[in-house]
């Protein structure tokens, strides 16, 4: 038996998530039916304009597809993602982030519990850190903002999806820049992959 997606999918998700996403699709039969809507991953730097533009493209797209969900946490929109979803009758990833998707809730929650003072950075935050963070907080241009930011931070996490030196060294770059000590959880892609699986309907055929 084989399992493959039910009629026409639509997923609305965080540009952070492109590589993850393609690489578990690329894992689930019919995975290469299911159409995906990158949103900008600079809107995490201001989230209040994530629940609008979710809601926009409901809007014009999701009458066009059986099945519809959305590739993000609540990702500091306070609720107005959750309220916009409901109004849709769409689900979106669990948690409160990305983070929770990409270690599973449990781990994640482990790990915040054991040191509340933490940064988290994913493999794509890794990769695009001094523009997202660097850059878009102004550290660049104000390097005394540092202790501003991150003065209650004591460690920084890279939840690695992929194992690779490149990244570890970004991360170690990045931990360097804030002043933090680097700790790598490696959490590769399975937890992801189980949140995906949930939001899209499998027939076995």
């Amino acid at each position: 038996m084989t399992e493959a997606t039910t009629g026409r999918t639509l997923i609305i998700a965080c540009g952070a998530l492109t590589r993850e996403i393609r690489a578990v699709l690329a894992q689930l039969p019919g995975g290469d039916i299911v159409d995906v809507e990158y949103l900008p991953a600079h809107l995490h730097n201001r989230p209040e304009n994530i629940a609008p533009a979710v809601d926009e493209l409901l809007t014009s797209r999701a009458s066009s597809y059986d099945h519809v969900a959305v590739g993000y946490a609540d990702c500091g929109t306070g609720g107005h993602l959750d309220a916009v979803l409901a109004r849709h009758g769409v689900s979106r990833l669990s948690g409160a982030h990305c983070y929770d998707a990409f270690a599973g809730q449990s781990v994640f929650s482990a790990l915040q519990d054991a040191e509340p003072g933490t940064f988290y950075l994913t493999d794509f935050l890794a990769r695009h850190f001094h523009q997202l963070v660097f850059v878009g907080l102004g550290l660049d241009r104000h390097p005394q903002l540092r202790d501003a930011y991150f003065g209650n931070y004591t460690r920084l996490v890279l939840l690695s999806q992929t194992d690779s030196r490149e990244l570890l060294a970004l991360g170690q770059e990045a931990a360097s820049k804030l002043g933090l000590t680097f700790v790598h959880h490696h959490v590769g892609l399975e937890p992801f992959a189980r949140e995906m699986k949930r939001l899209i309907p499998l027939r076995v055929s």
